[in-house]
């Protein structure tokens, strides 16, 4: 399961990395915080993140019995809307967060929750 977890995390990682590269400009657009360089911190910082989530995910993967490739995407499914979603909603309604930029994290967190909940259930 180490093994496992840990791939998760570097997966995490990889797919959060290219995902932000890939939208880097609309980002940079829409909040100034992703205009400048990144602090050399915070990819260490997203590192212990994404081992925070990979280990929440494999617990809940472990204690549900998720095993095949349909109950474990729909479980990232459902986590995704419970939490990342839900969370970005209200940061949209709330706090007046351009809706696109909402939507492009929504777009990381799927993608990394799926990847996540295959490689630690498979």
């Amino acid at each position: 399961m180490v093994v496992r977890i840990l791939l998760a995390v570097v997966a995490a990682f990889v797919i959060s990395s290219i995902w932000y590269v890939a939208f880097g400009g609309l980002l940079a657009r829409l909040h100034p915080a992703y205009a400048g360089k990144t602090a050399p911190w915070v990819p260490v910082a997203e590192v212990a993140r994404s081992l925070v989530l990979v280990v929440v995910v494999a617990i809940g993967c472990d204690r549900l019995d998720l095993h095949g490739i349909g109950s474990l995407i729909a479980a990232a499914v459902v986590t995704w809307v419970g939490f990342p979603v839900i969370l970005l909603a209200g940061s949209v309604l709330h706090e007046r967060v351009p809706w696109r930029l909402a939507a492009v994290h929504a777009g990381d967190w799927l993608l990394k929750l799926v990847a996540v909940a295959l490689i630690v259930g498979l």
